[in-house]
Order: structure tokens, then sequence, then C-alpha cells
């Protein structure tokens, strides 16, 4: 199977300061790619090298289309979930308004949305479970519907990867239950890359797992870390 995302040999890192030396990985259409690691080992900053927020120092990323037939970061559909923290519930924005940014990269400039689009954000917003809040700010939001909401915003415009960096931060048992439900439907439609402190709930869903400590060690599968013995050595260097 050919990967959509191909890293070899990347070396990344802020100025002088080298925080990812030499890591390989490969991501295949629907994966779970779970991500681990000590706090700055670099995890955030290899979702950055994958995004294109961040230049490498060495190596390359190659992005391949699902049909493997074109290469190039604008050959591959990406979606992105930030970090909780980083989002400005204060800004004045509705659910529905929200959610159809994630289709801006689609949408000429000052052209009017078309039907299709309209039709998509709604039934993003049923997906999600969100009827009855497309007019809502989302600082009226708790936190769990905000989650959803940004979650819809990464998947309206169909990604092939989806990307999320610590998507559990400051949500309830019950609402991180709702995501991964979300999540392991998304998974039938496209990879997913995600970035998390809670090995345990990976170790339930994610098909593959990487620790992430300046270099990167890859699990192919889960099944090989589940045992007593492996499962404290996995999360002693997570």
């Amino acid at each position: 199977m050919t990967p959509l995302i191909e890293i070899r040999n990347l070396v990344a890192g802020y100025g002088p300061q080298q925080v990812l030396s030499h890591v390989n990985l490969s991501i295949y259409p629907n994966d779970f790619l779970g991500i681990v690691g000590p706090n700055g080992g670099g995890k955030t900053t290899l979702l950055k090298c994958i995004l294109g927020l961040l230049k490498p120092h060495e190596g390359e990323i190659v992005f391949r289309s699902a049909e493997g037939d074109t290469e190039g970061r604008a050959a591959l559909r990406l979606g992105y979930l930030p970090q909780y923290s980083h989002i400005d519930k204060k800004f004045p924005i509705t659910v529905w308004d929200t959610i159809r940014c994630g289709l801006i990269a689609e949408t000429r400039l000052l052209a009017r949305w078309s039907h299709e689009e309209q039709e998509r954000v709604r039934e993003v917003i049923t997906r999600m479970g969100l009827q009855g809040l497309e007019q809502r700010p989302i600082g009226a939001l708790s936190g769990g519907e905000l989650q959803r909401v940004l979650l819809g915003r990464a998947v309206v415009s169909n990604p092939e990867v989806l990307v999320l960096d610590e998507p559990g931060t400051y949500i309830d048992q019950r609402t991180e239950a709702r995501l991964y439900e979300l999540l392991d439907e998304l998974n039938g439609r496209c990879a997913i890359v995600m970035v998390s402190h809670d090995t345990d709930s990976l170790l339930r869903h994610a098909r593959s797992l990487a620790v992430v400590d300046r270099e990167l060690t890859y699990y192919a599968t889960t099944a090989g870390i589940t045992s007593a013995a492996n499962l404290d050595t996995f999360r002693m260097h997570s």
C-alpha cells in the first residue's frame, strides 16, 4: 500500500535548537496513528512539519493523493483540529460559520457559497450532533460542544488525513467517549493522526503508535504493546 504521507530523515527545530532528529514515518490510508511522548519531546513540532507550519532543517515529507498518482502537499486534503486552549472563545462567530470556515480553501475569493457547500455544512452539523445550535456563538458552548464544532470544521472538507493535537484536553470522560466514537466513524473515511497524553485510549482505538522523544519509535500495531511488561515500558517512554 502506498503511504499518503512519507517522512524521510526529518530533522526539525526552532533556530539553532534541534527538537527532532532523523525521524522516519509513513502514514497510510485509513490508518489511525496515535502519537505520544514526553513534554518537549517533539510531538507538536512533528505536527507543524506535517501541516506546513514549520520548515524542516533537513529531510523531506512526501504527500500523495489517495489515488497515488499525484504528489505534493496540495495533492492531499488535510484537516486539522488544534489544541482546545488555542481557540479564542470570545471571537464573535457562530457554530454554522465556524464549520463553514473549513471550506474556505475550496471557495473562490468573494464567491457565494454554493448549495452543495451549504449541504455539506448541514450534514456535518447533523453528524456531530449539533442540530439546533447552528446560530449559537461559540463562546456560549460547553467544552464538549465546542470540541465537536472544531472537529466539524476539520472534517467538512472531506480530508484524506485528519490531524488532531490533544483533542481530549479540557473535556470530561463522557464527552471524550463521544469524541472517540466520532473518530472511529471518521476513520472509515480518512486516516487519523492524533497526539495525546491518554495512552490507554490510544491503545484501545489507534491502529498504530509512535513514541516521539527527539527520535521516533514506531509500532505498526498495538498488539505487541498490550502485554503487561511491554505496556509498562511503553508508558514509561510516553
